[in-house]
């Protein structure tokens, strides 16, 4: 999961004069606009693991493809149609893109937009999600770890047994600043602060927008179909 960092501008040697109301409004509006940069979330285990996935099968599939007699070819075809879409929809294509006025979460077979006055919510339990206009919708491009959450409690406590003045933060460490949650629940965190910071905005408004994947969900059900004929008919 990956954020951009904002890169404060450098300052000339004008920058002590007075530059006027007109231009510190205009600073004030592009210092508004870097805050809120496009931010993009991803797993990069799933996309590894994808990857792979998708090099065995192409490997194993041009194999019987070539090498196979009879009916091989066809149905190694067949599987390849069917299974490439659906391995890339649940690896490859999960994201979540936070921008300044909305939420876009696509996950395997839907496209989410969410402007940020329509959500009522963001929290992860066993999963990511995020709560709009009286719908559910999980964030497929943000896992939650157990294993990496309990570590993160493991270190905090460790951290507030280890300090005499007791200004550990549940959060943050105080020594390096290192924020000590789960990745998952630093990804809820951000988001949900973006949507309490947005949601006023004038681009902000309006209401959630669902889109089925045709893209993904038509090469799959038409090698589903062809690997059912080829199946039935041998």
């Amino acid at each position: 999961m990956t954020s951009p960092d904002d890169s404060a501008p450098d300052s000339g040697p004008d920058s002590a004069s007075d530059p006027g109301p007109d231009s510190a409004s205009h600073s004030a509006d592009d210092g508004q606009e870097s805050t809120f940069a496009d931010r993009v979330y991803r797993s990069p285990a799933g996309i590894a693991g994808g990857v792979l996935l998708l090099a065995v099968g192409a490997w194993l599939g041009i194999d019987a493809m070539i090498r196979g007699e009879g009916r091989t070819p066809w149905l190694a075809l067949a599987g390849l149609l069917f299974a490439v879409p659906v391995v890339i929809a649940f690896t490859v294509r999960p994201a979540v893109y936070a921008g300044a006025d909305r939420l876009l979460v696509r996950n395997p077979f839907r496209t989410i937009t969410l402007p940020w006055a329509s959500v009522d919510g963001l929290r992860a339990g066993y999963t990511s999600e995020v709560l709009a206009a009286g719908a559910k919708y999980q964030l497929w491009a943000i896992p939650v770890s157990l294993r990496q959450r309990k570590r993160a409690a493991r270190r905090q406590t460790r951290s507030a047994a280890e300090d005499p003045f007791s200004r550990t933060s549940a959060h943050v460490a105080v020594d390096t600043g290192e924020d000590r949650r789960a990745p998952s629940d630093v990804a809820i965190g951000d988001l949900r602060e973006m949507a309490e910071l947005n949601a006023a905005r004038d681009g902000a408004q309006g209401a959630p927008e669902v889109r089925w994947a045709v893209e993904v969900i038509a090469p799959a059900v038409a090698g589903a179909v062809l690997l059912v004929i080829m199946l039935v008919s041998v």
